[in-house]
């Protein structure tokens, strides 16, 4: 790419008011991959692959097929987002030039407190699959006891945010680096599992629509496919994280709407796969350990002990890239929101590394909080769950403040058309970002749904696990506004961070409506 884009780069970010601090060496694959590595689909299916076979079967595959149609929706609008606004940020820089501050100040605190709470869960997820690749990581107690084998993942889930950390801190260029190794790995390791169990395969595609006994409730089987979108919504999301790159992507308004996209659709499609082959594979569509050891129990008896360990091996890879990606979410999202001083503590948090050209409070912040978050619910056996279902839902709320004001925005007609070109859905983009919203609304309710199976599914029994859906989102967001409120008339970007253009007037952001700072 030639020092004239790069310099166009650069003077597109002026016109935001900010000027260049991060590293802008991205190209298309870098994008897409961290975009990829965020969604990771084998960290999910390696954390709830077997709590979806025990609730609603083989069949459960078609609730994943739901939650990509839905997701899609998403990627799609944030897709025309990006190429109007490549900022750090994403949710939050792209709903502050369309809505009310307090608006997007809450779209990037919601998001923020997601990818924080999901860097943690995906850490944990390493903390539960390194021990079923050899003893020697139970660290603590036994494997056979429930509390062990959670405080073992905490303590494993804690060192992998130390390490994200490390290689965060090093800068773009590694982070890079290490982020495309391991989406080579998992893009080898998915497209071998699903070729492995093929070839073990015990019965035809048909398995797809044999719900195995299961049921929820009144509502049958219906109710099951409710539930088992818990997985399809916890693995496709942060796909924005692709977007967030914008300041480090070079070209990012052709760059980050179609890496947007495929990092969606390439995982829709290779999950499909891996659960439809999956359960094809199995010796045993009765056996409980589908349910109990998940994945991991599927993969050890199609493969065996050895190959499937190597095959455990390159999940546990892609598991911290997985936490790599969702750190980096976290990180731009602080980082976008401090410069703009609307955050405590804007000015360290948004200060730039002279050499490594990256934020450096930022990552520090998101381990520390991250792992105060595993040490809080150490003894609690169900921490997965619950910890997992509250990511979700603080993602969906962010996206349904940018998707509804986006639409409010269009119903104004004050979208204008980003030129020849760039990406663009033109009239039917009021259609994508209005059922979008619907979608996010109506999947807070049915994950935030205080049901025993997913917050409380086994003793010991307690209201505020059952209700973690509800009181957990809700106290943290209510503590957020009132951050807000405290930080509003405050809002501005720093002056450090500020553009300043030729002929030495101040760069003012651009805004659609009644939008900006």
């Amino acid at each position: 790419m030639s020092t004239e884009q790069l310099s166009e780069d650069d003077r597109l970010l002026a016109t935001f008011g900010y000027k260049q601090e991060l590293t802008r060496t991205l190209g298309s694959f870098s994008t897409f991959a961290t975009g990829f590595a965020f969604i990771s689909i084998l960290t999910g299916m390696f954390l709830l692959f077997g709590f979806s076979y025990g609730v609603g079967g083989p069949a459960s595959v078609w609730a994943w097929v739901i939650a990509v149609i839905g997701q899609l929706l998403f990627a799609l609008s944030f897709a025309e987002l990006s190429v109007r606004f490549p900022l750090a940020g994403s949710v939050y820089n792209w709903t502050k030039r369309i809505a009310h501050k307090g608006v997007s100040w809450m779209a990037g605190a919601s998001m923020m407190l997601g990818l924080i709470v999901s860097t943690a869960a995906v850490a944990l997820t390493m903390g539960v699959l390194l021990p079923q690749v050899s003893p020697f990581f139970q660290f603590y107690g036994k494997a056979s006891n429930p509390v062990d084998v959670s405080v073992n993942a905490v303590i494993i889930g804690s060192l992998t945010l130390v390490l994200t950390t490390v290689v965060s801190v090093l800068g773009t260029k590694v982070r890079s680096i290490v982020n495309n190794i391991g989406v080579i790995v998992e893009l080898g390791a998915s497209f071998i599992l699903i070729v492995g169990f093929l070839f073990h395969a015990k019965r035809t595609p048909l398995v797809a629509f044999d719900t195995n006994g299961t049921s929820t409730g009144p509502s049958g089987y219906v109710g099951s496919l409710l539930v088992c979108l818990l997985l399809g919504l916890v693995v496709l999301w942060g796909f924005d994280t692709a977007g967030s790159l914008g300041e480090e992507t070079i070209n990012p308004r052709k760059t980050s709407p179609r890496a947007i996209i495929r990092a969606v659709i390439a995982s829709g499609v290779f999950g499909f796969l891996l659960i439809l082959t999956a359960v094809m594979a199995v010796p045993d569509l009765k056996d409980p350990r589908i349910a109990s050891q998940g994945l991991a129990f599927v993969v050890k008896s199609a493969f065996g002990d050895v190959y499937g360990t190597l095959l455990l091996v390159a999940a546990a890879v892609a598991v911290f890239v997985c936490a790599l990606a969702n750190q980096t979410g976290a990180v731009n999202m602080m980082f976008a929101m401090a410069r703009d001083n609307a955050l405590p503590g804007s000015e360290r948090l948004a200060n730039v590394a002279a050499r490594a050209k990256t934020p450096v409070a930022p990552p520090i912040v998101v381990a520390i909080v991250g792992i105060l978050i595993l040490l809080v619910n150490i003894s609690q056996p169900q921490i997965i769950l619950v910890v997992t279902s509250d990511t979700v839902i603080f993602a969906l709320i962010s996206y349904i403040l940018v998707a509804g004001s986006f639409s409010l925005t269009r119903i104004r007609g004050q979208w204008p058309d980003p030129g020849k070109g760039y990406f663009n859905l033109g009239r039917w983009g009021l259609v994508v970002s209005g059922i979008a919203t619907v979608w996010a609304i109506a999947m807070v309710i049915n994950i935030a749904w205080p049901r025993n199976i997913v917050y409380n599914p086994a003793p010991p029994y307690a209201w505020y696990l059952q209700w973690g859906g509800v009181l957990i989102p809700a106290v943290v967001l209510v503590a957020a506004f009132v951050v807000y409120l405290t930080q509003r008339n405050k809002i501005g970007i720093l002056a450090a961070h500020a553009a300043i253009p030729e002929d030495g007037s101040v760069a003012a952001p651009e805004a659609l409506g009644h939008g900006g700072l």
